[in-house]
């Protein structure tokens, strides 16, 4: 999951109009999968590759990254990696299939730019069903419809992940330490629930989204990425040293728990929003395919090998954070409260997603004297939302596992591969690749209902089943 999300609006989308920007004259698209006929010369104060490739993989690394050695506790140590191997391949084949769409409609209709909900609006338009080309904006209106139930879900995900490493931090404050290498088991001292910790927090993410100026909220999304990526660094120095004998780990675990698994990868991986605006805003968008591919295999080799290390250092005992089970000393506990740190102000760039979806509409129903009390009223309610359900799925592993299983699927595996039959099925397509196509949008349909399923099991499962997310290894 990412820990910047980009929407179309932040950049120039021309998807509605025939009129290019300056500097990017209009010309044609063939697809995807030919970049020597791609005409499209960008903006002439676009991104280079390098910025892309830089916001791509911040698009993709954020806190579902920290849940993957649970989730490869969940699939086994060997089935675990092949599957998110599997998944990362898949995933960065629907992200090309979207950008292929979407070329797609550049070209038919003279556009500069098609966003994912104007893809399968186009697309929907396209098919030979009279009922689905009569009903074809209902595709844009579902597509931004998970568009906020994910980004809303990412802010449920912040709120008990901030909870859960402040309660451990504040636990465990009087046994910390300087000596890192002990081996000593810290007693915790008596501290409030998380939930308390969540309803704590809710002022400050509150004040923090009356921020709505998105130079001020980049300055803060530089600071997030940093303080996580020196966290990242931090971590992965400590779970390469030490590592125990992992011959008693199964191979594969329970098919019970594999749609837990599927829920927190697909959660990780679910950056395909980020993919059209990025190619829109660059210079010379004839090198996006590479970035693309490049990108996302310095993220999926991240991936693997953060999970599998995770889940080899801590075993059995991996918690829902992999944050959760560092040690009881100062560095550790600084790591903890950094990576929180990034977390909190990764919230409100999350947040300027649906908040600009769903406030707009409603301040223009209102007279612009009521407007801005309207909309801070709006997005205190927006954010008490999110901390509600929180406060109501008080575990991050289920939290991670139900958006991913829920909303992420969708966008990231159903709907891309329906997108494609519908765009190119009227211009004749192999029996093959419409097979592909089905055979990945019902393995992203199944994944959704039985991960939501198993993931709403667990959420019933009574107290003495949960996971103890305030203990620690030492």
């Amino acid at each position: 999951m990412s820990t910047r999300r980009l929407r179309s609006e932040d950049y120039n989308d021309y998807s509605s109009t025939d009129v290019t920007p300056e500097g990017s004259p209009s010309g044609g698209m063939n697809g995807f999968a030919h970049p020597e006929s791609y005409q499209r010369f960008g903006e002439s104060n676009g991104t280079t590759w390098y910025q892309t490739l830089i916001h791509l993989l911040k698009g993709n690394i954020g806190t579902g990254l920290l849940g993957l050695p649970l989730a490869v506790k969940n699939a086994g140590i060997l089935l675990g990696p092949l599957s998110l191997l599997v998944m990362g391949v898949v995933a960065v084949h629907c992200m090309g299939i979207l950008v292929k769409c979407a070329h797609h409609f550049c070209y038919r209709f003279q556009k500069q730019f098609v966003d994912y909900g104007g893809a399968v609006m186009y697309g929907l338009e396209s098919t030979p069903s009279a009922w689905l080309r009569t009903h074809a904006v209902w595709g844009r209106r579902i597509v931004g419809l998970f568009l906020i139930i994910t980004q809303l879900g990412f802010c449920c995900v912040y709120f008990v992940f901030l909870a859960d490493n402040l309660k451990q931090v504040i636990s465990a404050a009087n046994g910390t330490t300087n000596d890192c290498s002990s081996n000593r088991t810290v007693a915790m001292t008596p501290t409030m629930d998380s939930r308390l910790y969540m309803v704590s927090i809710l002022p400050f993410v509150v004040l923090l989204t009356f921020i709505q100026n998105l130079k001020v909220l980049s300055i803060f999304s530089m600071l997030a990425n940093v303080a996580m990526l020196v966290s990242l660094i931090v971590i992965y120095q400590y779970i390469v040293r030490d590592i125990p004998d992992a011959s008693d780990l199964p191979l594969a675990a329970a098919w019970k728990t594999y749609p837990l698994f599927f829920g927190t990868a697909i959660f990780a991986f679910e950056g395909i929003g980020v993919v059209l605006p990025l190619e829109n805003k660059m210079k010379n968008p004839r090198q996006f395919p590479v970035i693309l591919y490049v990108g996302m295999t310095i993220v999926t080799i991240l991936y693997i090998s953060l999970s599998v290390l995770g889940y080899l250092r801590f075993g059995a005992d991996i918690q829902a954070s992999i944050t959760l089970n560092l040690p009881n000393c100062w560095l550790y506990q600084a790591v903890k409260l950094l990576f929180s740190f990034g977390i909190f102000f990764t919230y409100a760039v999350q947040f300027y997603v649906p908040a600009e979806i769903i406030i707009p509409p409603l301040i223009a129903r209102v007279s612009e004297r009521w407007g801005w009390l309207v909309n801070l009223l709006l997005r205190v309610a927006l954010v008490g939302v999110t901390c509600v359900l929180a406060v109501l799925i008080p575990r991050l592993d289920i939290v991670i596992s139900l958006v991913g299983s829920v909303s992420s699927s969708a966008l990231a595996l159903i709907f891309p591969p329906l997108l494609e039959i519908a765009t190119y099925y009227a211009e004749g397509m192999h029996p093959l690749v419409i097979a592909k196509d089905i055979a990945i949008s019902v393995f992203g349909f199944v994944g959704f209902v039985v991960g939501t399923y198993e993931a709403l099991v667990e959420l019933a499962a009574p107290a003495a089943a949960i996971v103890n997310t305030t203990s620690t290894m030492v």
